[in-house]
């Protein structure tokens, strides 16, 4: 039975249209400082704590709920008689339903609200109270979310709330403190500089179930970074199209964070999170036409990504293609009208285009969890050395620094080929450097002679140059630091090739 709530909530949604239907079932409702002002305005039975813990809110509203008064009622076990002697003795009454949410901390972030403001946005009775109520769950029903409000008064009506209703409620109880604390961790840690903590604790909500994960035996999930603002696959709205696959959303990312290297007008094809084709142009629709014209072959089936909106041109040439997925900050009307012929196809929308400087990359192991800050760097002229007697040109130079920030996104061991701010030739995820060398070029022929190419590590031996050569390339960027690059840059300086050392290598595993 449940005969007394205890209501102190942040967020008010529906809590006066819940609150209203418990006095109508003659529940008495405890509550505490505005939610308290709020359901008397709207002609709703209250107790005002104070009145049970015969303390007045003190300390600008910091201590409110926090009292034996209180938490006795909520955590005494009623099948416990010395506990049910303990609060009649003490004349406590006990407390059956908990509805409580918090201060918005995770708002107050986002407001980029000064230290001292965002302290006060620390709930600490908040918490204490759900804690309690989670840990009685067998005698006290603890509700976190307002979208639960509904359901837990037909239950209540039905009088049918059994243990593993409890026990669920209770779950999410616990998933909401544990996710509040995190949020308040991340934020201390960022104070102190701390990237990496003794304690890693991260925070994700789930945005939706998918139909299936890497492959239809498997199960799977798509959950968000709590952080994460607009500009990302995450945050992006989907437009049109079936629901995205767990495939779908890897291919997406590693499409739109390539993309994301570029200023000028530049559009990626992405087939399992490698590129077969990136391009950059005056217009978007020009560099969209010569990324998908790289490797037409392998790009059905395709991940498009945009780094600008997606037009009626673009739209026009994608028609009569298999692609997956397109995703790009807007997409014009007139592209939707157009593309609303190929039902499956996804449309993503980000609403804007954001960088990340700096974040977590996490990767999952057997029994434990690889954590790195990843960084993004540009390069330029001067992050760059010249090892070969002839330095590139102007044009080899602008081709070079494209193909290096292509080839950040492709699986290693790889190699890019860029001729005129396009690829010609991609060789990723070999497990020797020459083969990959080789396999760009036995795909790509004619097309990489006049090229330059960018190689994610370093060259272990001459080969892949001498390679490189036959095929056409005049200039290569690397990270050097392998025990043979004198030899390497030999071979170089043989074939008139102009070599540049980055010093920062390029593994993508």
């Amino acid at each position: 039975m449940i005969k007394t709530a205890l209501i102190s909530v942040s967020n008010k949604e529906s809590i006066v249209e819940f609150s209203k239907q418990l006095d109508t079932l003659r529940i008495k409702i405890i509550s505490t400082g505005n939610t308290a002002k709020l359901l008397n305005k709207n002609r709703i039975n209250v107790t005002q704590i104070s009145e049970i813990t015969k303390f007045p809110e003190m300390l600008g509203g910091r201590v409110k709920s926090l009292h034996p008064n209180i938490f006795s009622g909520i955590l005494a076990n009623r099948k416990n008689k010395k506990h049910l002697n303990e609060i009649k003795k003490l004349k406590i009454n006990s407390i059956d339903l908990v509805v409580v949410n918090f201060y918005p901390f995770e708002e107050a972030i986002n407001k980029k609200l000064k230290l001292k403001d965002l302290i006060e946005n620390i709930d600490i009775g908040g918490p204490s109270l759900v804690r309690a109520a989670a840990k009685n769950y067998q005698n006290v029903l603890i509700v976190v979310d307002p979208n639960d409000y509904n359901e837990v008064l037909e239950k209540i009506k039905s009088k049918k709330i059994d243990d593993k209703y409890r026990q669920m409620l209770a779950a999410k109880a616990f998933a909401y403190t544990a996710q509040y604390d995190s949020l308040i961790n991340w934020y201390f840690n960022g104070l102190t500089k701390n990237d990496y903590p003794k304690t890693l604790n991260l925070t994700f909500k789930k945005l939706q179930n998918l139909r299936y994960g890497e492959n239809p035996h498997q199960s799977a999930a798509f959950y968000q970074d709590i952080f994460v603002e607009k500009g990302y696959v995450a945050t992006a709205k989907q437009l049109q199209g079936r629901e995205l696959s767990y495939n779908n959303i890897l291919d997406v990312d590693a499409a739109f964070e390539l993309v994301k290297e570029f200023e000028n007008p530049t559009a990626a094809v992405i087939k399992h999170t490698n590129p077969s084709g990136v391009a950059s142009a005056n217009t978007i629709e020009e560099a969209y036409k010569k990324a998908h014209q790289a490797d037409p072959k392998s790009a059905f089936g395709c991940i498009v990504a945009l780094n600008r909106n997606c037009n009626a041109q673009i739209a026009k040439y994608m028609k009569p293609l298999f692609i997956e997925v397109v995703i790009c900050p807007k997409f014009e009307q007139k592209t939707l009208k157009i593309l609303k012929a190929k039902k499956n196809l996804r449309l993503l929308e980000t609403g804007t285009l954001k960088k990340v400087k700096t974040r977590f990359d996490l990767r999952k192991v057997t029994g434990g969890l690889l954590v790195q800050i990843e960084p993004y760097k540009d390069l330029n002229e001067k992050n760059l050395k010249v090892v070969t007697r002839r330095k590139p040109t102007e044009k080899e130079l602008k081709d070079l620094i494209f193909a290096w920030k292509v080839n950040k996104h492709v699986k290693s061991n790889s190699v890019v080929f860029v001729k005129n701010d396009e690829t010609v030739g991609i060789g990723a995820g070999q497990m020797s450097r020459v083969d990959a060398v080789s396999i760009a070029v036995l795909k790509n022929g004619e097309k990489i002679k006049g090229s330059v190419m960018s190689s994610d590590a370093f060259f272990p031996f001459r080969d892949g140059v001498d390679e490189a050569a036959k095929a056409g390339v005049s200039a290569i960027i690397q990270p050097g630091g392998s025990i043979r690059d004198e030899e390497v840059i030999q071979a170089a300086n043989e074939h008139d090739i102009a070599m540049v050392f980055t010093g920062i290598r390029l593994f993508k595993h």
